[in-house]
């Protein structure tokens, strides 16, 4: 007869605290198998081999939710794939520390000596912001409607034409120029910029790699250089003027906006246009709030939130019109739809961060509101729009 434990022994046999037993069970994962007459859990030996299953997953980096469905699919279970989403994982999170370590390497490399705790700031909000924007990528591939993939759609909307001189500001990870790859008009030199520790580290594997399969005489030049420096517009300077000048998701990133336009409007071609995403009113921000009106639920800070990016966005825009007489709004249209309320309510609150307060008072009614609607419609659709300037001079 198979010997029944007790929470505290199987815990031991695996090598785990009866707190993490504990949390298992309400998670789902690990259900005793019946109880003592003191009301105790009891496990079997079946329990324990599923015990042992879920600390080896979660050991190499599976969610407890990706470890019950695991479980939930038993021995049918695509094991191979799962290893190979979850190498993909552990690479993409293998990134991300190396980037950390590059970005805090290259403050100690600028300044080492008179470092203060702004520079401390500074390391986080890079590190921030390239988590968000890496995020926000995801995300919308994941959950974006449409065939057609977002940068497709921003590449369209540069209207590229063959034989010209584009710069790139901030690069990045580059998807504009990897997911367009064939379609760059012959005889495109394109000049990229963006600093060590950035996604742009990748893109100059990736460009390696691949510098052959570009169109006929389309040149890549990828340069490592700070963007606010003056030595590097001076740089970018011997060139001749640029036909394109693009400047996406780089906003926020910047100390001195202004002086990064100014230099664009410098570098122009005429004729050619200087491609900018400064501040706008979040679709996001929107849509939460309209979905808040419909619950009926009081928040003073989503109209808070639109006032201060409709102000953001005025001052963009004034500063736009300092440096370029013609200025032609442009917006690239996307839709997303999310079928799991507990998603959409953790963008919710990285929508609306430091709100704690208001999401434990009212988290179960907005976990509500969108399951209902998930049930009625089979999704919940969310316009989204991305508003860029195309500025001329």
């Amino acid at each position: 007869m198979d010997k029944k434990m007790t929470s505290g022994e199987i815990a031991k046999k695996a090598g785990v605290s009866q707190k993490a037993v504990r949390l298992y069970d309400e998670k789902g994962l690990l259900k005793p198998t019946g109880y003592s007459d003191g009301n105790y859990r009891l496990y079997d030996q079946a329990s324990l081999q599923i015990l042992e299953k879920i600390v080896a997953l979660k050991q190499i980096g599976f969610s407890l939710e990706e470890i019950r469905d695991n479980i939930t699919s038993g021995e049918a279970a695509d094991i191979e794939g799962a290893l190979r989403i979850q190498l993909s994982a552990m690479e993409e999170k293998r990134d991300q520390i190396t980037k950390v370590i590059d970005v805090i390497q290259r403050t100690l490399d600028r300044n080492a000596s008179s470092l203060d705790w702004d520079d401390v700031a500074e390391i986080v909000q890079s590190i921030h912001l390239d988590q968000r924007a890496d995020k926000f990528h995801l995300d919308s591939e994941k959950h974006q409607t449409t065939d057609e993939d977002w940068y497709e759609k921003i590449f369209r909307s540069l209207d590229f034409q063959p034989d010209s001189k584009v710069l790139d500001l901030g690069c990045g990870f580059a998807k504009l120029w990897r997911n367009n790859w064939s379609r760059i008009p012959v005889g495109t030199h394109i000049f990229a910029y963006d600093i060590h520790g950035s996604w742009a580290d990748n893109f100059a594997g990736f460009l390696e790699e691949h510098r052959g399969s570009l169109p006929d005489g389309v040149k890549i030049d990828l340069e490592f250089e700070d963007l606010e420096q003056e030595s590097t517009w001076k740089k970018i300077g011997k060139t001749k003027k640029y036909d394109r000048i693009v400047a996406h998701y780089l906003n926020y990133e910047l100390k001195d906006p202004e002086a990064l336009i100014a230099a664009s409007s410098k570098a122009l071609a005429k004729g050619g246009f200087f491609s900018y995403n400064g501040p706008s009113v979040s679709s996001w921000v929107l849509f939460f709030t309209e979905e808040l009106q419909e619950m009926h639920i009081a928040a003073p800070f989503p109209t808070e939130m639109i006032s201060e990016q409709k102000k953001a966005k005025e001052a963009c825009d004034a500063i736009l019109q300092k440096y370029f007489r013609k200025i032609e709004p442009v917006t690239v249209q996307n839709e997303f739809c999310y079928t799991d309320p507990a998603e959409l309510l953790e963008k919710m609150k990285e929508v609306f961060q430091n709100q704690e307060k208001f999401f434990n008072k009212n988290e179960e009614k907005i976990l509500t509101f969108f399951n209902k609607k998930i049930e009625k419609d089979g999704g919940i659709r969310i316009p989204f729009k991305a508003n860029f300037s195309h500025c001329y001079l």
